[in-house]
């Protein structure tokens, strides 16, 4: 299969692939994605929280190897979440009345970043972020009424790439009674915090390039 490379706005640029696809990884190999923001803004009281040490290592290790670290594991939940990604779409359609367009992957344009949107609605005037979790989940969700915080990364991180105004965080479960088989809730564009978390990515960045730099230079080295 051959890319696409679709121009948009100057911050970045669509991979026309389908997600989960070998031209889908390649795109994303050795960037910092939506889904592991959290991990990259994992702090602990003194030194390096291990899952931010564990997501450095892994981009060093793929821009170096050119091969993709992740393991791949998709647990039971993470495969009926996935099937049921369209009828939540559906659902938050018939609910908004926004018609939700897919893409592949969006490549930040000067950084080794990006993210897989599960949807956006207009010219990325806002961003669809959808879960279809365990039901106890789900319900936390609903009894919350907002967007939840151990997500809250990647929902900022989908707004620094796209320029988005908006993101609508979506919860669907249709084991529940139909009322509640969808939640949903907007988190809005902040411009201090984009900025600040713009900051956030140029310091892991610089790391992340650092560390490839040494690794580089240890290998010309011993050549």
């Amino acid at each position: 299969m051959s890319l696409t490379l679709v121009p948009t706005a100057p911050a970045f640029t669509v991979v026309d692939a389908p997600q989960r696809s070998p031209e889908w990884f390649a795109a994303r190999l050795g960037r910092l994605t939506g889904s592991r923001a959290g991990d990259m803004m994992a702090t602990i009281k003194s030194g390096e929280a291990a899952s931010r040490r564990d997501l450095r290592l892994q981009l060093v290790l793929e821009r170096l190897t050119g091969t993709v670290q992740d393991d791949g594991y998709v647990s039971a939940d993470m495969r009926r979440g996935i099937a049921r990604e369209p009828a939540a779409l559906a659902a938050y359609e018939v609910a908004t009345g926004h018609l939700v367009q897919t893409t592949g992957f969006l490549q930040h344009d000067t950084l080794p970043a990006g993210c897989s949107l599960d949807g956006h609605v207009g010219a990325f005037a806002g961003v669809v972020e959808v879960k279809c979790p365990k039901s106890a989940t789900h319900l936390r969700y609903l009894t919350a009424g907002t967007a939840p915080p151990d997500c809250l990364p990647q929902l900022v991180h989908a707004l620094w790439v796209t320029g988005a105004a908006w993101v609508d965080f979506v919860s669907f479960d249709d084991r529940f009674p139909p009322a509640l088989q969808l939640f949903v809730v907007r988190y809005h564009r902040n411009a201090e915090e984009i900025a600040t978390y713009a900051k956030v990515v140029a310091v892991f960045l610089a790391e992340v390039d650092a560390e490839l730099a040494l690794v580089t230079g240890l290998r010309q080295a011993a050549a």
